[in-house]
């Protein structure tokens, strides 16, 4: 192994996703690592960037991976931010490795390739199970919300009954009642992005948790299937969302809680419409083709009503090539070219641009 110059001498260990996902046999990621025995002077002095806001985390000078000091926490108040951090040079790596979340994620790993493995996180990994490290998983409502995304993600394993139990346990203290809107749609939306998001839902589900943070949210087994079908077709984050959300009337609440991104929100609202319309497109001929257009905003912005098209496609078929082509026939229409004919009489100009596009559709 090549020398750095910045980390020599120092005791440098990688920790975490990085050393779970190699054992699994996963492409690495982003390399994240603890520094043990090393005060935030000796980091800077070897230039490190400090940019930790809690506790001291650096940029690596050269490669910018974070490297942060071993540190120890203790709950001093409610919810995800209610801790205190120590970091003095005498915290051991088995002190650090004991504060983080599941035993496949407390494995530590030095710059030779040598296993650190004081809580059995490798034999966790082999046997596929996500298992807490210890009492204190319970201090932190956020690791709830991390375990449903890695069930979602790793789809594979299995949670141990002990760990459910302690989720149920953290949500009937009130724990997960702390959770603020931000972090909760950050997990939320990394595990609507993973292989098998109903895995997350259903951990939500039966540790309680999902009646605190999303009680707006209805049938979670249909949407489940739903959103497990849109990771298999690759959907947009957006389009997942608007599935999840498609038997829920108060989807705008919804939003409003967990501060969704407009986008995801401007789905959710108009996939119903869009649902509601190709029935009636399929049924009713040029006329709604063109009306359902017209609401989704269709020559203004394609590329979403596509997109919706294919988040719709998940609940029934839907003829992409027919839509394209009505699409194609619509945009065809000069706008320009019937204002300026309607010159005379602007009041006709919207009735007359429709009454074309209307023509071409039913032309075929």
């Amino acid at each position: 192994m090549t020398q750095d110059p910045a980390t020599d001498g120092l005791q440098v260990y990688i920790v975490g996703g990085a050393v779970r996902d190699a054992l699994l046999g996963l492409p690495p990621g982003d390399h994240d690592w603890v520094v043990v025995g090393a005060t935030p002077e000796d980091m800077v002095r070897r230039g490190f960037i400090p940019v930790g806001g809690d506790f001291p985390v650096f940029l690596h000078p050269r490669t910018k991976e974070e490297y942060a000091l071993a540190r120890t926490e203790r709950k001093s108040g409610r919810g995800y931010k209610g801790f205190t951090f120590y970091t003095g040079a005498d915290v051991t790596l088995e002190e650090d490795l004991r504060r983080r979340d599941l035993t496949v994620n407390a494995i530590a790993q030095t710059q030779d390739g040598q296993l650190v493995d004081p809580l059995g996180g490798e034999a966790d990994v082999r046997a596929r199970v996500f298992r807490h490290v210890g009492e204190a998983f319970q201090e932190d409502p956020v690791r709830i919300l991390r375990l449903g995304r890695f069930a979602a993600r790793f789809d594979d394993f299995t949670v141990a009954p002990d760990t459910l139990a302690l989720c149920r346990r953290m949500v009937e203290a009130g724990e997960a009642d702390a959770l603020v809107a931000e972090r909760v749609w950050k997990e939320l939306s990394r595990g609507l992005m993973a292989k098998k998001p109903s895995r997350m839902l259903g951990l939500l589900q039966e540790s309680g948790a999902l009646a605190r943070v999303m009680p707006e949210l209805q049938g979670v087994d249909a949407v489940g299937a739903d959103v497990d079908r849109a990771a298999a077709q690759a959907l947009s984050l957006a389009g997942r969302y608007a599935l999840l959300c498609r038997l829920t009337p108060d989807r705008e609440a919804l939003g409003r809680r967990m501060r969704v991104p407009t986008e995801c929100n401007d789905y959710a609202r108009l996939l119903p419409e869009v649902l509601a319309g190709l029935d009636a497109a399929e049924s009713s001929g040029p006329d709604a083709q063109l009306a359902l257009m017209e609401r989704a905003d269709a020559l203004r912005k394609p590329e979403r009503f596509f997109d919706l098209l294919k988040t719709a496609s998940v609940l029934q078929p839907v003829d992409m090539a027919a839509w394209q082509a009505r699409a194609d026939a619509v945009r065809g229409v000069d706008a320009g070219a019937i204002a300026k004919a309607c010159a005379g009489d602007p009041a006709r100009i919207k009735g007359s641009v429709r009454q074309a596009r209307l023509e071409r559709l039913q032309a075929g």
